[in-house]
């Protein structure tokens, strides 16, 4: 009410009767009681006549503020000829109160504020304006109450900014003929452009906050600004992907119409900046998570169970060159020297399972990728894995040798997997697939190599996820869209666009579920005590891990129907590692005619049984 009083008063006075004396003593009369009350708060914080008075206090400052937003008070007509310059004064007093204790009366304060500056925006530039706006939008533990005001003041100001440049405009139209037209908007415009650029890095940070009101208004603030071009948009496009994201719909509809808007008008800005906004989406997740304990999960939790950067992706996916340039980057950060944490991985593997694919080139397309990060990395975690052990060998010369011969080759010290190596295919594919007992002993023969300090153990750990999590999401990709082996190994990112351009059939009820990482992420394996279950866990997963890049390549002398040992092998690595859902594919069902290849398919169904 006191508001739009104060808001018709201004209309009043200002265009009819200029009666400033008036407005003036009414000014006074609240400026004075303010005055009064900051000088007892000096005095003494504690006395009870402020305590008494505080309604009053409120009142004050909020129509203090408000008188100042409609009338210039340093205008002659209101102070006359005296010297003092009263939007300082009014600056001076409203401060003071925002370092006040009491959270109501900070409130009232920063909206007094937030209506100077309407009339003077050149008050934000202050120095003690700026740290006051930028410490409460930043500082984690500032009341939610007090960062939503700061943010509605600074919508407030861009709102009265827009609407005083369309009445600008409307003014110009009439003088159009005689006037000068470039000095007419450039004036304010530059003002509102200088002060969004002091504020605007907090106001985006502020979308990391879980209350969604703090993010809702954030969200329109840099709505305002961009939508009146005052800053550069391309700072905004990872935060406004990362908005993209956000649980509540009315808020994810206006971010990513924001990159629809950025996309016409600056085509490839919004593929510069896409990986950069799923990283900044995790942290937005990071932050709304309200369960510590559960993982961040990269889709939705409804019937859809869409990606949350769906939206994001299909603004990309029309551009064959982003899109591959996007999909290479996302796969890349699984790559064991990228180092990124276990659980943004997993939220990466969440969207790049889910998202909206649209023709057979996309997921062959990453699922050939997947193959060459695996055949890499694979490789270089298994050799940092047995380099770890080797020295540890070297001081206890232990295993007989009749161990050796018998099933240590996946021991993985130095000689023995030389030795392995040297072995013909076809019997170290009988060692490695014999029995479960074979199993048994090649696990204790590892065991015995471990080194004291379990710190590789458990890095391998860490690190062996990033390639579960790929093994994962091809094994999910294929299921997905029904592909078979031989397809898969038959696509070439090199071949015209045309031949892979058929529209995907999906399943339906192929859901992505990576349950060795959450597990992992759970059990915050990375920070407990590591026991005798972990290890034995992770050396399994270690010779599991050895077997199935030991079988990478699927034989080229394959004929149909028939399904070589190799990919038996494979399978039946692929099935232990990913936790016993055995992979859906012809391989695991097809049974073969060499006997060593029988054992194998046994293996697998031993494994499936179990």
């Amino acid at each position: 009410v006191v508001q739009h009083c104060v808001s018709c008063l201004g209309a009043v006075v200002n265009k009819v009767t200029q009666n400033y004396k008036f407005v003036w003593a009414c000014f006074n009369r609240y400026y004075g009681a303010l005055s009064k009350l900051k000088n007892q708060h000096q005095e003494d914080p504690n006395s009870t006549i402020l305590t008494a008075n505080k309604p009053a206090l409120l009142r004050s400052l909020f129509t203090v503020g408000a008188l100042c937003r409609h009338f210039d008070f340093d205008q002659e007509d209101f102070k006359g000829n005296s010297k003092v310059n009263i939007k300082d004064k009014v600056l001076e007093l409203l401060m003071y109160f925002t370092k006040h204790s009491d959270e109501e009366v900070q409130t009232k304060a920063i909206i007094g504020l937030g209506f100077a500056f309407i009339q003077h925006p050149s008050l934000m530039f202050e120095q003690e304006v700026k740290t006051l706006y930028n410490s409460i939008l930043s500082d984690k533990n500032c009341s939610v109450n007090l960062k939503i005001q700061v943010l509605k003041n600074l919508q407030t100001y861009l709102q009265e900014e827009d609407t005083r440049m369309q009445q600008a405009d409307r003014d110009w139209k009439k003088v159009a003929k005689q006037e000068d037209l470039k000095e007419m908007g450039d004036i304010s415009s530059g003002m509102s452009s200088s002060i969004m650029q002091l504020y605007l890095k907090q106001v985006l940070e502020a979308f990391f906050h879980n209350q969604s009101s703090v993010r809702h208004f954030a969200l329109n603030v840099i709505a305002l600004t961009l939508n009146q071009g005052l800053i550069h948009p391309v700072q905004c496009v990872p935060y406004l992907i990362a908005m993209g994201t956000d649980p509540e719909p009315s808020m994810r509809n206006k971010a990513d119409q924001q990159l629809v808007e950025i996309d016409k008008k600056y085509a490839g800005f919004i593929h510069m900046k896409a990986v950069a906004g799923m990283k900044m989406s995790y942290q937005v997740q990071q932050a709304i998570n309200t369960c510590p304990k559960d993982p961040v999960r990269g889709f939705r939790h409804d019937e859809s169970s869409s990606a949350l950067c769906s939206h994001l992706y299909s603004m990309i996916r029309g551009n064959r060159q982003h899109r591959r340039a996007f999909l290479i980057s996302l796969l890349n950060l699984f790559d064991d020297t990228a180092k990124t944490e276990v659980n943004m991985l997993l939220y990466i593997a969440d969207n790049l399972a889910c998202f909206p694919y649209q023709t057979q080139e996309e997921p062959l397309f990453i699922m050939h990728h997947i193959d060459i990060t695996l055949s890499v990395s694979g490789s270089n975690l298994l050799q940092s894995f047995k380099e770890s052990m080797v020295k540890d060998k070297k001081k206890e010369k232990k295993p007989s040798s009749d161990e050796e011969t018998e099933s240590d080759s996946n021991s993985g010290s130095g000689s023995d997997s030389e030795e392995e190596a040297s072995k013909p295919r076809r019997l170290r594919k009988r060692v490695d697939s014999d029995s479960d007992s074979d199993e048994e002993n090649d696990i204790n023969a590892v065991m015995k190599c471990l080194p004291e300090n379990s710190a590789p153990l458990i890095e391998f750990a860490n690190v062996s996820q990033g390639i579960l999590l790929l093994l994962m999401l091809k094994q999910h990709l294929k299921n997905l869209c029904g592909f078979s082996d031989s397809k898969i190994q038959k696509y070439s990112p090199s071949e015209s666009a045309k031949v892979y351009d058929k529209a995907i059939n999906r399943k339906t009820g192929v859901h992505f579920h990576p349950k060795q990482t959450l597990d992992f992420l759970r059990s915050d394996m990375a920070s407990s005590k590591i026991t005798e279950e972990v290890k034995r866990s992770i050396v399994k997963q270690y010779l599991d891990f050895k077997l199935l890049m030991e079988h990478l390549d699927p034989d080229e002398e394959e004929e149909d129907g028939e399904v070589s040992a190799s990919t038996n092998a494979r399978n039946k690595a692929i099935t232990s590692l990913l936790g016993g859902g055995s992979p859906k594919n012809n391989a695991a069902e097809t049974e073969d005619d060499e006997s060593d290849g029988e054992d194998r398919g046994g293996g697998t169904s031993g494994v499936r049984r179990r």
